[in-house]
């Protein structure tokens, strides 16, 4: 198969789901740290963190889409992801309950996300495929968080 029939994809839970991103979108993968909150920001949006001098906005997934909250412990995991933005390109931390595997996908085997009633996932989620018998949920990254972050908030990060 070549390249261009697949691509690799960084594979992580938020509960009993499995959510995958571009490998090549991923800049970094750390574990939890306590973030600087900001006030009167989404509720989403834990905080920010200093990386290696760059301000980083750290979104909470389960918050984002949702889901029940749970406790950060060892196997919470930050992963910080490359975005494109009308501003360039910017950094960006989601918190996920834990990082699973790197996984190759065959682009044919990517199907789309059905229409739902309601509010639409669509915007954020690139597909859906099937790994080792299960699920797998492909976001994409830009458009994820892309209601969380303001303008405000990404050029105060380019600073």
């Amino acid at each position: 198969m070549t390249s261009r029939g697949s691509r690799q994809v960084l594979t992580f839970s938020l509960g009993r789901e499995v959510y995958g991103v571009d490998i090549l979108r991923v800049k970094e993968i750390r574990g939890w740290s306590p973030v600087t909150r900001i006030p009167q920001s989404p509720g989403s949006l834990l905080g920010v963190l200093n990386l290696r001098g760059a301000i980083v906005p750290i979104i909470d997934l389960r918050v984002r889409f949702a889901l029940a909250s749970a406790e950060f412990n060892a196997m919470t995991v930050i992963i910080v992801l490359s975005l494109q933005t009308g501003q360039g390109q910017r950094e960006c931390g989601v918190v996920v309950d834990n990082v699973k595997d790197v996984v190759d996908i065959a682009l044919e085997n990517i199907r789309p996300v059905p229409s739902m009633s309601g509010n639409d996932a669509s915007e954020f989620i690139e597909g859906i495929t099937t790994v080792d018998d299960q699920m797998l949920i492909l976001l994409n990254p830009d458009e994820l968080v892309a209601r969380d972050l303001t303008p405000a908030a990404l050029s105060d990060q380019a600073a």
